[in-house]
C-alpha cells in the first residue's frame, strides 16, 4: 500500500507540530498533497479510470479550501506551507 501508518506519521511529524498532530491545516494539506501526487501518477498510466479522476478532483478541492482557510487566518503559516510543499500559488 502506498500510504501506511509509518508514512502518515512521517508526514505529520515533518509538517505538523508533532507526530500526533493530525488535525492541523498544515498536516492535512501535506497529506492531501502526497495523495494527489500518487493519484496523478496513477492517472498518467490509467487515463480511463474515472473514479480515480473524481477522487483526485475532490482532493484538489479539499486542499484548495484548506489553503484558503489558512490564508485567511494566518498568512505566514500559509506562505510557509506553500513554500515547503512547492505548490505554485
Amino acid at each position: 500500500m502506498y500510504l501506511d501508518s509509518t508514512k502518515k506519521t512521517e508526514i505529520f511529524t515533518q509538517y505538523g507540530q508533532s507526530a500526533t498532530d493530525t488535525g492541523s491545516a498544515e498536516s492535512q494539506i501535506a497529506l492531501f498533497t502526497y495523495r494527489i501526487k500518487h493519484l496523478t501518477e496513477h492517472m498518467k498510466e490509467n487515463r480511463k479510470d474515472h473514479s480515480t479522476e473524481r477522487a483526485l478532483t475532490s482532493l484538489v478541492g479539499k486542499r484548495r479550501s484548506l489553503l484558503n482557510y489558512l490564508k485567511a487566518r494566518d498568512i505566514t503559516r500559509y506562505r510557509a506551507i506553500v513554500k515547503a510543499l512547492g505548490l505554485r500559488k
